[in-house]
């Protein structure tokens, strides 16, 4: 007698099954995400587990796991949700470059609102399931294709890549800073002496140091130009690849 065959796996996104009606009125899944992000902003992706969760909502594991299987699930929905705070001007905006630099600093704005966006935005699965991710997807898509690139996957990658690689290390830094209990001039100013001895030997280091130095008043302002530049960089080079 020949064996019964094996249903498919599900797909492992939470967008893939329907959602379950709430089992009480002040639970829902908008309410378990929205406090998810609570938690994840104030102490980081390590410090969330649905036990804690729970205990914020005065809510059992077993209320919680009707509206979100697992922690990745979790993660799948909160970040969808805070995707919905990325502005992307229009695709028929008269300046691609202004349309796309505010879409990169809202980006970063977004992440450094919410520190561990970036770091879990590659290894969210099917995340680009929720409908936040895939609007964003689309108006950034509708931006470049309504330029004329050749190749506008490739060029919204590059963006994407400078963009969340510099809001990756911007957030850690700011989170190292956040620990010390100092403002972000206060750490620089301590940090910079033992930088710029072992710095000493090497040249354009050393002056690097020096000039930051001086730029230290303002931090704030420093990372804003660093990451304006650096995103003109790419544009610029972007820009050669446009149809003449």
């Amino acid at each position: 007698m020949a064996a019964a065959k094996s249903k498919p796996n599900p797909i492992p996104s939470v967008w893939a099954r329907p959602q379950r009606e709430p089992d009480q009125p002040a639970l829902s899944r908008d309410v378990i995400v929205r406090e998810a992000i609570a938690m994840l902003d104030a102490e980081g992706i390590e410090a969330l587990s649905m036990r804690k969760l729970g205990a914020r909502l005065n809510a059992g594991a077993t209320s919680l796991y009707r509206h979100v299987a697992t922690k990745d699930e979790l993660m799948e929905l909160a970040l969808d949700a805070v995707a919905a705070e990325i502005h992307v001007p229009p695709s028929d905006s008269p300046d691609w470059r202004a349309a796309v630099t505010e879409a990169a600093h809202s980006f970063r704005a977004t992440a450094l609102r919410h520190p561990w966006l970036s770091s879990v935005l590659g290894q969210a699965g099917l995340a680009y399931l929720g409908p936040n991710l895939m609007a964003f997807s689309e108006r950034l898509a509708s931006l470049f294709i309504a330029v004329g690139f050749p190749d506008p996957s490739g060029a919204i990658d590059a963006v994407l890549s400078y963009t969340i690689g510099m809001s990756t290390t911007e957030a850690a830094w700011l989170s190292t800073v956040a620990r010390s209990g100092e403002t972000e001039a206060e750490f620089i100013n301590r940090l910079l002496p033992a930088a710029q001895q072992a710095a000493a030997d090497h040249d354009h280091l050393a002056d690097s140091y020096r000039e930051a130095a001086v730029r230290t008043a303002d931090p704030v302002k420093l990372r804003d130009d660093k990451f304006a530049y650096a995103l003109e960089i790419v544009l610029d080079g972007l820009a050669l690849r446009l149809p003449d």
